[in-house]
């Protein structure tokens, strides 16, 4: 495998990142995950975009801009012979001295890396339970995609001891927030809802990317706040996510979750518009 690391196409056995790396020390830094399909990225511009808005945030200066990352993502794909994958950018604020304080004079670092993308011969479907883990409702930190990713990785496991594939993550206020891996939608009547911004939610490009098939097909959408409970009374439960795209939600805290055609609906708009934009 070759990945890309600081300008240059390397062996993966051969990419070095220092110890001293703060995204190692510290999970300092951001990354975006998305889809390849036919070798083109689907929508990276966005994964970008949303890249360049947190590494203004928290003041990391990529070395690469969003152009040229494009360009060598598309030489790793050919490189690697993997037109058909899930690419992964990861921006660190590289190297620095032991302590929290960033250091101004530090240099990023960045590195794309291509995984095998998941088997879509049969329908997804996962069990979800709820987490004990809560995220911060009003975190500024919410609408980046971080590196510091443990409460995911503990909700997750979490998750899997009780037998389940996704672990619901709630809000300190007692709020349905997300999940560990992706965004949360639930169907009520006819409307397509999701919980809003600024309570804990990261704003996922294929949460984006629903929201955009829904005014396409019609469908009515609601951005609203609710408690877990609520769910139990939705006709349908499914989660956005770039590696697996849409996901339908079939139990709910071991309980099984109603299926709504128009969650079918929406996933084929959706792999119609993967294959789409890789023409």
């Amino acid at each position: 495998m070759v990945v890309f690391l600081n300008g240059q196409f390397v062996s993966e056995a051969g990419a070095v990142v220092s110890v001293n790396d703060r995204g190692f020390m510290y999970g300092d830094g951001l990354f975006e995950t998305m889809r390849v399909v036919n070798g083109r990225p689907f929508r990276m511009a966005q994964h970008l975009e949303r890249m360049t808005r947190g590494a203004d945030f928290l003041k990391i200066k990529p070395p690469f801009t969003p152009r040229e990352l494009e360009k060598f993502s598309a030489q790793l794909i050919g490189q690697n012979q993997m037109p058909d994958a899930i690419l992964r950018v990861t921006l660190t604020r590289g190297p620095g001295k032991r302590g929290y304080t960033p250091d101004a004079e530090s240099e990023p670092t960045i590195v794309m890396t291509l995984h095998a993308a998941p088997l879509q011969e049969n329908p997804v479907e996962w069990s979800l339970v709820t987490s004990s883990f809560r995220i911060p409702a009003a975190d500024p930190l919410s609408p980046f995609k971080t590196t510091s990713k443990i409460l995911n990785v503990m909700a997750r496991a979490e998750a899997a001891e009780k037998g389940a594939d996704e672990a619901l993550l709630i809000n300190t206020n007692g709020e349905v927030a997300e999940t560990a891996s992706g965004n949360l939608f639930w169907v009520y009547g006819e409307q397509i809802c999701t919980t809003p911004t600024g309570r804990g939610v990261l704003p996922g490009i294929t949460r984006a990317i629903v929201l955009e098939i829904c005014q396409m097909l019609g469908l009515q959408t609601n951005k609203r706040v609710i408690k877990p409970e609520a769910l139990r009374n939705s006709q349908g439960l499914f989660v956005t996510q770039s590696a697996f795209g849409i996901v339908p939600i079939a139990s709910f805290d071991g309980e099984p979750v109603a299926f709504s055609p128009l969650v079918d609906q929406i996933s084929s708009a959706y792999n119609d518009m993967l294959k789409r934009e890789a023409v």
